[in-house]
């Protein structure tokens, strides 16, 4: 049986072909600094399209948000290779590199973060659109 968020986020996509967020048109950033530069993204707002430090912050704010809303873990979400529909070329899941998602919540507070700072209420709100939450 599908997951019912699974199926919430492919309605989604297939409903929607246009996404603000889409890189094609957005001047992308490759950091070395992954962790330092994810943690940023819990803390600061306006800094750019990051990556892969950009889909690991998404990563956790979605896996998060899933497990509050759908129940379950949050590591068992960021372990699902397809969590960001497979539209993200620099996501990887929790299993391809744990230390990094290991130090990167550990310097956040692990799924505790502050829903206010930095970019997490704009992925907060792409997430209740993508999951047709209200």
């Amino acid at each position: 049986m599908i997951a019912e968020w699974k199926i919430r986020q492919e309605i989604y996509h297939r409903l929607n072909k246009e996404h603000s967020d889409d890189l094609n048109d957005k001047e992308v950033v490759i950091t070395k600094n992954i962790v330092d530069d994810a943690v940023r993204y819990f803390f600061e707002r306006d800094i750019g399209w990051i990556y892969p430090s950009k889909s690991y912050m998404v990563g956790i704010c979605y896996a998060k948000w899933i497990s509050e809303e759908f129940g379950g873990d949050p590591l068992e979400y960021l372990s699902d290779p397809d969590l960001l529909f497979g539209n993200d070329p620099y996501y990887t899941c929790y299993n391809d590199t744990p230390e990094i998602y290991d130090e990167i919540l550990e310097k956040i507070g692990n799924y505790q973060f502050d829903m206010t700072s930095g970019m997490v209420p704009d992925v907060r709100e792409y997430f209740l659109e993508e999951f047709m939450i209200e």
